[in-house]
């Protein structure tokens, strides 16, 4: 009875570390690098949060520049990695390449759709968070003017901008809008400097309150706002903590929470493909508010954000997608 009961315990033993085994998950990161204070970050944390829960280590890697885009997911693949997280729209090209060839292989892509059976794409209604972004930057700025800074000048990111001037021209029809990109190519996710001086620019034209949709840039805007005594709008990540006092909130997209949730998924053999989109109603998307920027959120700014959210959720409110037509009708 005793040696049946050691060699029970020995096969349940083997069997959970082949399980554990099956499970190799992977994530690389898009150009700006891991720890880029906002969506490629966030997508780390995503993946560490699983490692804390389930004790699996997973595989990563920040690409350098595009061409290493095709060798690093191969190589994963051919290693044996699975799943393997894409963080980033540009990964799009590469990964209908690859899944294909490897078909066994659970891939999930975020902020770009791949039509294939072995792929899930999630994707985020930003413009739905930045609406409630909006509304702060209006209902805080004193001069009636706000700007918005974006990185690479693309559909994608002028959803962001859009969801913003719509968010805070709802406050009124006198608020002013100014709106900038940092650049046209990869590059313009990691230029803090340039990304500094288009929000002084923008302060210059009167703007009291800037969002940016920047990625690594972003922290040079930030850090333009707070050095200039004005507001910051951080994005992705919650970025508050960055000039406590100084950045007005920050819109959350929840990166984070689509990563660990494709590894997750793997891990208990339920990971579906197909096409997820993640709202203010699926909790995808939202403004943060903690002990950072209590102080410059009114009652009445809380209340506006509160409504403005429900009324979205109920759909009483809809907020434009600019992908649905490349246009802006705010």
């Amino acid at each position: 009875m005793k040696k049946t009961l050691l060699t029970f315990l020995a096969t349940a033993a083997m069997s959970a570390t082949a399980l554990a085994a099956d499970i190799k998950p992977a994530i690389i990161y898009d150009l700006g690098g891991k720890f880029d204070k906002s969506f490629n970050e966030a997508a780390f944390n995503g993946a560490e949060k699983f490692k804390a829960e389930t004790g699996i280590e997973y595989r990563d890697f920040e690409i350098a520049n595009d061409a290493q885009r095709e060798q690093a997911l191969r190589r994963f693949a051919g290693d044996g990695n699975n799943p393997i997280v894409m963080a980033g729209f540009s990964w799009a090209a590469t990964l209908e390449k690859v899944a294909a060839e490897y078909p066994d292989t659970k891939f999930a892509i975020i902020d770009m759709v791949v039509d294939k059976p072995n792929v899930r794409s999630v994707v985020f209604k930003e413009e739905e968070g930045s609406w409630l972004a909006g509304i702060l930057a209006a209902m805080a700025s004193k001069s009636k003017t706000v700007s918005f800074v974006g990185g690479m000048d693309i559909p994608l990111i002028h959803k962001f901008a859009c969801g913003y001037i719509g968010g805070a021209k709802s406050t009124g029809s006198d608020v002013n809008v100014l709106e900038a990109y940092t650049g046209t190519t990869p590059d313009a996710w990691n230029d803090p400097v340039k990304g500094g001086e288009i929000a002084k620019s923008q302060f210059d034209q009167g703007s009291d309150v800037v969002y940016h949709a920047a990625g690594g840039t972003g922290v040079g805007v930030l850090q333009a706002a707070a050095d200039a005594g004005k507001l910051g709008i951080g994005v992705d990540s919650n970025q508050n903590m960055l000039h406590p006092g100084k950045v007005l909130t920050s819109m959350l997209k929840r990166v984070d929470v689509a990563v660990y949730d494709a590894f997750k998924s793997a891990n208990e053999d339920k990971f579906t493909p197909g096409i997820n989109v993640l709202g203010l109603k699926e909790d995808g998307v939202g403004v943060a508010m903690d002990d950072n920027n209590a102080p410059l959120i009114t009652p009445e700014m809380k209340a506006a954000v509160d409504k403005a959210k429900a009324d979205i959720i109920a759909g009483t409110v809809t907020v434009h997608d600019y992908m649905s037509d490349e246009t802006c009708p705010y």
